[in-house]
């Protein structure tokens, strides 16, 4: 189905599934005289109440409850996640459905870029050894590096690599990126080169293999797609400056993170900061949580103060839009599995 919202019947019943907590301001929608009525469900409840369900909004941020109950969904026509990145949702039976997908595209642009510019700034001035040594009532001078200057390479093209690229630019940084294909006089990132290890893209211009060698540090803010699993790996480490560090604010499975820590372990690289993972929480006895130059955080980078009640209010936007029978935002391409434009 394209971006026209379906006929939308008299009264659709609106699903929210999810993981324990409802969202804010859900009684905003509770009492809407447009719907039939709202329900609740978590991932274990969503079988015996998705029939007769037309519009679900999954709120449980990762679940892959919707594809276990799939069958169920008799009526739907309409999903929308509380997220940027759907891969979640991917499944073949929603791909091939005519239901519309929409997500949560630029809530968490700026959020992003604000902590990706954060950790470039640490690496950069060493504030990692800086806050070690004043736990230790320690003195060691050192001379850390320039930003300003310095390269960077943000594989993904999308509105948080857009958003990233904007911020690091603005501290002197000289930017480039990789995504689907190459280009150049890219009004953000100059030239674009493709996401592959190839000799050549499919088209015949540049790829990764040209730019790796040159950064200072890499930004994985690309949506999971088959292209993309598993793109970080020893080859692609092996490419980069011993110097440079890795940054990874898109999806865990972009990278595979036994390369990443033999590299890590090696010196390959000089380190890395990690806010996303294949399993989530990262178990305790993950390597990746000492080895040297790694940061990691918890699944965090886009979540300031009320990034709940901003997602809550885009959805109510495409709610009114879809009751209203008007085009819906940020309707996914399922044959990519992203936004497209």
């Amino acid at each position: 189905m394209n971006s026209s919202v379906p006929s939308t019947p008299h009264r659709p019943r609106l699903l929210v599934l999810h993981g324990g907590v409802l969202p804010p301001g859900h009684a905003r929608v509770d009492g809407d005289p447009r719907l039939e009525g709202v329900d609740y469900a978590t991932a274990e409840e969503l079988p015996a109440k998705l029939p007769g369900t037309r519009a679900l909004l999954v709120w449980d941020l990762f679940t892959e409850a919707l594809a276990s109950a799939w069958a169920g969904a008799d009526s739907l026509e309409w999903v929308h996640a509380a997220t940027t990145g759907v891969d979640n949702l991917m499944f073949p039976g929603l791909v091939d459905s005519g239901v519309v997908v929409t997500n949560s595209r630029g809530i968490f642009d700026e959020h992003i870029a604000e902590y990706v510019l954060g950790q470039v700034i640490a690496f950069a001035k060493d504030f990692h050894r800086t806050w070690d040594l004043q736990r230790e009532h320690r003195w060691e001078h050192r001379e850390t590096e320039r930003v300003s200057g310095s390269r960077a390479l943000v594989v993904g093209t999308g509105p948080i690599g857009r958003r990233i690229a904007r911020k690091l630019s603005a501290v002197g940084m000289e930017v480039r990126a990789s995504g689907s294909r190459a280009r150049e006089g890219d009004p953000d990132f100059g030239a674009v080169v493709e996401s592959s290890l190839a000799e050549s893209g499919a088209d015949g211009g540049p790829t990764l293999l040209g730019e790796l060698p040159r950064a200072d540090y890499v930004v994985i803010a690309a949506p999971l797609t088959d292209a993309t699993r598993d793109l970080v790996d020893r080859r692609f480490l092996e490419l980069m400056k011993p110097s440079a560090r890795l940054l990874n604010v898109a999806r865990g499975p972009i990278v595979v993170e036994s390369d990443l820590a033999a590299a890590l372990d090696a010196g390959v690289i000089a380190g890395a900061a990690l806010d996303v993972f294949r399993r989530e929480p990262l178990k305790a006895v993950s390597p990746l949580w000492g080895l040297p130059g790694s940061v990691v955080s918890p699944h965090m980078s886009g979540d300031v103060v009320g990034w709940r009640d901003d997602l809550m209010d885009l959805f109510l936007d495409n709610l009114d839009r879809y009751l209203d029978g008007r085009e819906l935002l940020n309707v996914v391409d399922k044959s990519r599995g992203y936004v497209p434009g």
